[in-house]
This record gives C-alpha cells, structure tokens and sequence, in this order.
C-alpha cells in the first residue's frame, strides 16, 4: 500500500512539474540569425523572422529593442494566440557601415523566456567593390 501511495505520489508530482513548464506563453523562432553575406555600403536589407506560440495563453510582445538606428523592427502589437504564429520584420540599412556587421535584435514579452535574440548579419563592402 506505501508503495502504491508513494508511487502515484511521484507521478503526481511529474505530471504537475511537467504542466507547470508549459505554463503561459513560449516563443520559438524558426531562426535565430539571417546572414547576408556580401552588401554594399547604403544597401538595405530586410528579413521577416517567423515565431510561433507554443505556449497556452496569449503572447504579447512588449517591446522590440535594435543596437543602433540602422535597424528599424516591426511587429505584431495584439496578442499572439497559442498554436499560432506571427513575424518580426527587421530593416538593415547600411549606409555609414563598413566591414562585418551583427545586429542584434532584443524581443522583450511575456513569455517563459522573456528576452529572445535575433541577428542580422552582414559584411558591407564601400560602393563599387561587390
């Protein structure tokens, strides 16, 4: 009898640490980074980074933070519904950049992990090398 005790004991407590970790929202990006490899300088490149919330309730982004004003973000301000997806559009604009560039994108929400990264990657050539 303790061991049928002890037994369903230990399940309740996996199944109860298990559904706490799915708890609230989660945000899972399809990548992480975008390389453009070669660009010249005063090119702008853009990217659309998918996610999707495999979490069970709503996702709110809250704020998008950029490294510098070369890159210009936008997304989603309603409410991202569990099982669905939405997307970050970022904009990088080269001029005044030389060599190997990495910006960083901050995405701040209410998910299990409040602060995911995405990166747009490049090197920026001077006009007329590519």
């Amino acid at each position: 009898m303790k061991k049928m005790i002890l037994l369903m004991a230990v399940t309740l407590f996996t199944f109860a640490a298990y559904a706490q970790e799915k708890a609230g929202p989660v945000i899972e990006f399809q990548e992480k980074s975008i390389d453009f490899g070669d660009i010249t300088q005063g090119d702008k490149v853009e990217h659309t980074f998918v996610f999707k919330n495999t979490g069970d309730t709503p996702l709110l982004i809250q704020n998008v933070a950029v490294t510098c004003g070369c890159t210009a973000p936008n997304w989603p301000k309603e409410p991202i519904a569990p099982g669905t997806t939405g997307e970050l559009k970022v904009v990088f604009n080269s001029a005044g950049k030389m060599g190997k560039q990495n910006s960083v994108v901050r995405v701040y929400s209410n998910a299990s992990e409040p602060i995911e990264k995405v990166s747009l990657i490049s090197n920026v050539l001077p006009k007329g090398q590519k």
